[in-house]
């Protein structure tokens, strides 16, 4: 919206100074020919109207993406795209729609247009890290954001979760030790930079292997490990109660474990508290990392959905699941 009212603001003014040129031209020409002025048709202002037409395109493309009619907002777009070619807020919304409807060929071809005019502009750097994100590429992800985190330093947190997404391990506690010498390490990279020291420096394994849960439970009081505590979640399926308590407490220990976030979303879901469950599973997404992990968020999704009736939602997220697993 900021780059298309600056376009608009500009546009406007260029088109005063025209019109002015242009009233002063045929005033002069007017007056030293002998034709009758009536006689010649007013002509229409195209430019003025192309304008209003461009902002009309574009915004019902902003309404139609709203409400996830992506093909309707790139067709307005194409619309506007013909009025006034090689626009940077048009080429933006382009990536945008067609990211939504996983056409990232496509996305990422309509953004380096948009950075061709405005190679610094932070938002559509930041959407070109998603595009990045969305094919697996985090090198490239992470090559771009670092980019971001030169004009706009807040972004290094989630730098941390790229280096994460990406296995570099190293990078990612290396940049928390500089961002908590800062003082701007937030409290849940502080636990899960534990995490990852604590992973790379293991207890020694208990002599005695435990396979029941009460007794895994006991050792889990002692040794708060990832392994552990997924033991005692698989082997507490059919305790709602228990599972919401450990995998809350997986949450707070393992931020960056997805399928403790899973657990407790099902739980949610099948407790009826799909509101709770939905924001669960929009806190832990970020985390996914292989398909069929993400394809279970998606089924959650739209189980969430479902319970609190809204079918649009429900069935898009099943599209989604559907699209993974083909």
């Amino acid at each position: 919206m900021i780059l298309v009212n600056k376009i608009y603001k500009r546009e406007k003014r260029q088109f005063k100074v025209f019109r002015l040129a242009l009233f002063s031209f045929f005033f002069f020409l007017f007056s030293t020919i002998a034709l009758a002025q009536d006689s010649i048709p007013e002509q229409k202002d195209l430019t003025e109207d192309a304008e209003l037409k461009f902002q009309q395109y574009f915004f019902k493309a902003l309404s139609q993406k709203s409400i996830g009619n992506y093909q309707k907002a790139i067709e307005n777009l194409e619309n506007c795209n013909q009025l006034v070619p090689n626009d940077v807020a048009v080429f933006f919304e382009f990536s945008k729609n067609f990211l939504s409807i996983n056409n990232t060929l496509l996305a990422k071809e309509y953004i380096k247009r948009a950075l061709a005019k405005d190679e610094n502009n932070v938002w559509m750097l930041k959407h070109l890290v998603k595009i990045h994100q969305k094919e697996r590429n985090f090198e490239k992800a992470i090559e771009v954001q670092q980019k971001v985190i030169e004009s706009h330093p807040k972004e290094r947190e989630f730098l941390v979760r790229l280096y994460l997404y990406n296995r570099q391990e190293q990078e990612a506690v290396s940049l928390m030790n500089v961002l908590e010498s800062e003082n701007v390490l937030s409290s849940h990279l502080k636990r899960l930079r534990k995490n990852l020291q604590n992973k790379n420096n293991p207890k020694k394994p208990s002599v005695k292997k435990v396979n029941d849960v009460n007794g895994l439970i006991n050792q889990f009081k002692n040794d708060k490990s990832y392994t552990i505590l997924k033991q005692i979640l698989e082997k507490l399926k059919n305790n709602p109660s228990e599972l919401l308590k450990y995998s809350e407490e997986g949450i707070a220990l393992f931020p960056a474990q997805p399928y403790v976030y899973l657990v407790k979303a099902k739980t949610l879901n099948s407790l009826k508290n799909h509101k709770k469950a939905l924001t669960t599973l929009q806190n832990g997404i970020d985390f996914v990392i292989e398909d069929a992990m993400e394809a279970d968020f998606y089924k959650e999704i739209a189980k969430a959905y479902k319970g609190l009736g809204n079918v649009k939602e429900e069935n898009k997220y099943q599209q989604k699941v559907k699209k993974l697993k083909s």
